[in-house]
């Protein structure tokens, strides 16, 4: 936008000032410097030009100061402020019919002091017009289709030269003043057709006397505030400094070369910058993080010596756990040491999507950093020395002492799939190859993989296709081992439910229908009830809206996510308490199985 109105404004210009002998069309740059060096060749048409952007600039300046100062007034304003051009324009025309009027129309050049258009034909510029009308959209709050525009320009120029037309886009220039003058529906470009009909056929008089030099000003002026302005591109390089870099390409090639380059330069270097970030996807470890809720001002409160400091106006006076980045890349306070999660389970979350772009960047950071982490599980899981792969360094024969490796080894990985939208056959097969990898790290144990957040449906039947959302099996043909299902539930109706209030709603209806009964007078009926039995009471109780029973006996629960897949969890927090219920059975009963401690003790501590 910036480079193109630079390319217009400029190039009208020498019309403004009376200079010819060189091409207008030509780079920004070029029209710039021969600008320059035919100054000493300025017109008088350089006095109707320069008046008349003044004009345009103090009009404006006035009627927006008037907005200001009367606010009641301000719709009057408006339109005068938008009856700028029309005013600049009939006033200079007057003008130059004024002047130029004893001069005979023969010639297709008149010779007058001042260029005037006079019998000129109508070309429609031919400029970017999706850029543009999307541009404007965004300004005057309107949704642009680029199909619906590109159909109709097609249709306009497929039938167009059967009538003689020439070919046809949106033009920049046009759409600034129109934008200008207030035009806020496509059917000003109803109005447009109409009013270039009528001077074709009825003011052809009237234009021929409109001066060259005042028109390129009103087209100046119009173009000139889609420039976009010093504090704009600061805020933009607050926003994202790399867009400043594409801002700033796409107008120096504009300004040397044209506007189609600038375009094609900024189309590439956006979508070179877009390939980057996903290919280059750096995912996140998680830590978890112990927090209060605060309400106000007052945020901590220190407590007595040797207590743990708590806010004191928390509402619920709880905590609760969140997750975030060991690393702190979130922005997060770097004073606050965000505990890992438990020794051996690893919480790793994606930051853009899934899909074979970035699968190998994604998994090759996260087995690199569980390996550097985790010890093997069995460090002579090879029988020979020439069984371990080539580029694993291993420990060499000539280290006598071997030292204490006090790290955990693994035992499961938490995925957190809540950024991730869809994935693909590559990515899925990726996934697949570093299960097999870790596995073989953790010989003859097997990785525990837990998967949270899936907010895709086809996302979760594909992880399902490839062996996901359930414990791994052994090897040995032993089947599963020892782990611990956790669910999340919901309860099903209960005094929170919508169908509760329905029945409470009925209830309260059919109370107030009912008579009011005269208690001196129904000695039968208090007879009745005082023979029923206390079963019936009960009963009545129970019907009763004040009475009801909404205790936990009328909750039902359900299970959010299915039963077939406990590894599939719906957030982060009940996937990291089923990784460590699981993790903590599996090493009791291997604790079980080394001290021979019968099973049955091991079904007891469950």
């Amino acid at each position: 936008m910036t480079g193109a109105a630079l390319n217009i404004g400029v190039g009208q210009v020498p019309t403004m000032m009376g200079i010819t002998g060189f091409s207008t069309r030509a780079p920004t740059y070029q029209v710039v410097i021969n600008t320059l060096k035919n100054l000493r060749h300025t017109k008088l048409d350089a006095a109707m030009g320069l008046t008349a952007l003044t004009m345009l600039y103090l009009i404006r300046s006035t009627f927006n100061y008037l907005a200001r100062r009367q606010p009641q007034r301000k719709k009057v304003w408006f339109f005068c402020n938008t009856l700028r051009t029309v005013f600049v324009l009939l006033l200079y025309t007057l003008i130059s019919f004024l002047v130029t009027r004893h001069i005979p129309k023969t010639s297709k050049t008149p010779k007058t002091p001042f260029t005037i258009l006079g019998y000129v034909p109508l070309i429609v510029l031919l400029i970017e017009h999706i850029s543009i009308a999307k541009s404007f959209g965004r300004i005057n709050n309107y949704t642009i289709n680029p199909s619906q525009e590109m159909i109709a320009i097609g249709v306009a120029n497929l039938l167009g030269p059967f009538l003689g037309a020439y070919p046809s886009t949106g033009s920049f220039s046009r759409t600034a003043i129109k934008a200008k003058a207030g035009v806020r529906t496509p059917f000003g470009g109803l109005i447009t057709a109409v009013v270039v009909l009528i001077a074709i056929y009825g003011l052809p008089a009237v234009f021929y006397y409109i001066p060259s030099a005042s028109l390129s000003a009103v087209i100046i002026h119009a173009v000139g505030d889609l420039i976009t302005p010093p504090n704009t591109v600061y805020q933009f390089w607050r926003i994202s400094p790399l867009e400043v870099v594409v801002f700033f390409a796409g107008v120096l090639v504009t300004v040397f070369t044209s506007i189609d380059n600038g375009i094609y330069t900024t189309v590439c270097m956006s979508l070179a910058l877009f390939l980057f970030r996903a290919f280059k996807a750096q995912g996140r470890f998680l830590g978890r993080l112990a927090v209060h809720s605060v309400v106000g001002d007052h945020v901590i409160d220190g407590g007595k010596e040797g207590t743990e400091p708590k806010p004191s106006n928390d509402p619920d006076k709880s905590k609760r756990n969140i997750f975030l980045p060991i690393d702190h890349e979130d922005g997060s306070n770097p004073n606050l040491q965000v505990k890992h999660p438990y020794p051996g389970i690893f919480m790793y979350r994606f930051s853009e999507g899934y899909n074979y772009p970035n699968a190998g960047h994604y998994l090759d950071y996260m087995v690199q950093e569980v390996m550097r982490t985790c010890k093997r599980t069995n460090p002579v899981s090879f029988p020979r020395l020439g069984d371990r792969p080539w580029n694993d360094p291993g420990s060499s024969r000539k280290e006598a002492v071997v030292g204490v490796d006090n790290r955990p080894t693994l035992k499961a990985i938490i995925l957190d799939f809540s950024s991730v939208n869809n994935v693909d056959v590559t990515s899925v097969q990726n996934l697949i190859d570093v299960r097999n990898q870790l596995d073989r790290y953790t010989a003859p144990e097997r990785v525990q993989w837990h998967l949270a957040c899936i907010n895709n449906r086809w996302t979760k039947r594909a992880l399902v296709a490839a062996g996901f959302g359930y414990p791994t099996p052994d090897d040995d043909g032993t089947g599963f081992r020892r782990w611990k299902p956790i669910f999340s539930v919901s309860e099903i109706g209960g005094a929170d439910s919508a169908a509760a209030a329905a029945e409470d709603e009925l209830r309260r209806m059919q109370s107030k229908s009912q008579p009011q009964r005269d208690l001196e007078s129904a000695h039968p009926e208090i007879d009745s009830i005082q023979g029923s039995s206390e079963h019936s009471l009960d009963k009545q109780l129970n019907a009763s809206g004040a009475y009801a029973n909404t205790g936990v006996a009328d909750t039902r629960v359900a299970v959010v996510q299915g039963l077939n897949r406990p590894f599939f969890h719906i957030d982060l927090t009940s996937a990291l308490q089923s990784a460590i219920a699981s993790s903590e059975l599996h090493d009791l009963s291997l604790r079980a199985k080394s001290k021979d401690i019968p099973s049955g003790t091991d079904k007891r501590s469950e």
